[in-house]
């Protein structure tokens, strides 16, 4: 006599249960204000999530003695866990994985919100609204990604595919390194993701998002000399000296650097951008000419172009300038100058870069888990719209370096990405577990 046949993996393990999810998202949230992270003021300790998603699966896991997940947390850190989870399947090589669930948060505020950010709490309207920091960014996707494992715990239903969930520390910061994914991955623990689709689950909107840009902090400091207002030809401005400049520069960055090709295929909102986004000078009274002042900011960079590239050139440009003062740069006014001949003074530029440059990602359009994750969005969400921006994500392009086959998406809402008064639609992380399932179900069919 025949066993009968495996129901269907999407009926075997039914859609996202509320209120478990929000139960743990709710222990989540409620660990929020300690896992604000922006070093020295706030260090994030997210051991305190590890252990409640840890706490979450203990009844269906090995450790328990009744379960098939396989959890384990690697710490790089004091109180800063990662956690791998592990559904076992039963052919070698084959594996699935949703990775980046990161467990710490960007600031916030209390008294900017109108609500309380690290509860969380209910619009009494739209019960459909999870509000807290964390929600959308990332701690949903924490709580929904545990509770897919939780359900396969609990369902066991017979996989080809190994299933693995990889929750990471230390996502929001890149000043502190090795204690995250890059750790993981240095130290060969998520080597057996390679032979299958990664799924980078820390963006927002339900679409596939296959592009992200590079980043590369800046600053131009300019040095004049600085004197009586009321004696304008004896200074060099710096101000004026450094607004010139950064005017030739982004001339020369937007001609070296134009919209490429490659960003209408992958319908990038822009193309690459290099703009001043903060003054600074060491003060002084309103009748000084200041001698020396700094305007920083950032590029957002296509990956189509080389970070690295763009800094040596940006290099070159400052020397060019600071060569050919007299001939580059604009003055403004009859007595302004950047060069005092009878003194022997020229005006001079620097520019530096902070350490951490991310380069940007494109994601590979003919993959098996690009087409999985666009057929179950289509499936679930109703129509797919893949898209592409210039904000960044950091480690996702190392991965991909590394050889990992990583596609991004996300159930939380971008208007509401590092902002105050952060949410989620729980109608939205549950369309998300029904994806996550469909992608399995679609890998499962292939072999």
């Amino acid at each position: 006599m025949t066993s009968p046949a495996p129901a269907p993996l999407k009926d075997a393990v039914g859609g996202l249960e509320r209120d478990g999810f929000v139960a743990l998202l709710s222990k989540l949230i409620g660990e929020s204000a300690r896992l604000q992270n922006d070093p020295p003021v706030h260090r994030p300790q997210e051991d305190l999530v590890a252990r409640h998603v840890v706490d979450a699966l203990r009844p269906v896991s090995t450790e328990a003695g009744g379960g098939p997940l396989v959890v384990r947390k690697v710490s790089y850190a004091e109180g800063r866990s990662n956690v791998i989870v592990e559904y076992p399947g039963t052919v070698p090589g084959r594996v699935v994985s949703f990775v980046g669930m990161h467990m710490d948060v960007v600031p916030a505020n209390p008294g900017e919100w109108d609500f309380d950010p690290f509860s969380l709490t209910f619009d009494s309207e739209d019960k459909d609204k999870l509000r807290g920091r964390g929600t959308t960014d990332c701690l949903g996707h924490v709580a929904l990604v545990a509770q897919l494992m939780r359900r396969l715990g609990e369902v066991k239903p017979p996989l080809k595919h190994s299933v693995i969930a990889v929750f990471i520390a230390n996502e929001e910061n890149s000043s502190v390194t090795g204690i995250g994914v890059d750790g993981l991955v240095k130290d060969g623990l998520l080597d057996k993701l390679k032979t299958g689709p990664l799924f980078w689950i820390d963006t927002a909107d339900k679409q596939p998002c296959i592009g992200t840009g590079g980043m590369i902090p800046w600053h131009l400091k300019a040095t004049g000399k600085l004197f009586h207002s009321g004696l304008a030809h004896k200074a060099i401005n710096s101000m004026e000296m450094n607004m010139e400049a950064l005017k030739e520069i982004q001339k020369r960055f937007y001609t070296d650097f134009p919209p490429h090709e490659k960003e209408k295929v992958y319908k990038f909102a822009t193309p690459s951008t290099m703009k001043p986004t903060k003054w600074s000078y060491p003060g002084g009274g309103l009748n000084q000419i200041p001698g020396e002042c700094t305007i920083s900011g950032d590029i957002r960079l296509t990956p189509f172009y080389s970070t690295s590239h763009v800094v040596e050139k940006l290099k070159g440009y400052v020397e060019d300038i600071n060569e050919r003062l007299e001939t580059t740069l604009d003055t403004r006014g009859p007595v302004s100058k950047y060069v005092l001949p009878d003194e022997n003074l020229r005006g001079r530029l620097e520019i530096s870069f902070d350490g951490d440059v991310m380069n940007g990602v494109a994601c590979n359009l003919e993959s098996r888990g690009f087409k999985a994750l666009c057929k179950a969005t289509e499936e679930i969400v109703g129509h797919v719209e893949p898209y592409s921006i210039t904000g960044s994500l950091p480690l996702i392009r190392e991965l991909q370096d590394e050889g990992f086959d990583v596609q991004t998406a996300g159930y939380g809402l971008l208007k509401t990405y590092h902002a105050k008064n952060e949410y989620c639609l729980f109608s939205d992380m549950a369309e998300g577990f029904q994806v996550f399932v469909s992608i399995i179900s679609q890998l499962e069919e292939e072999v």
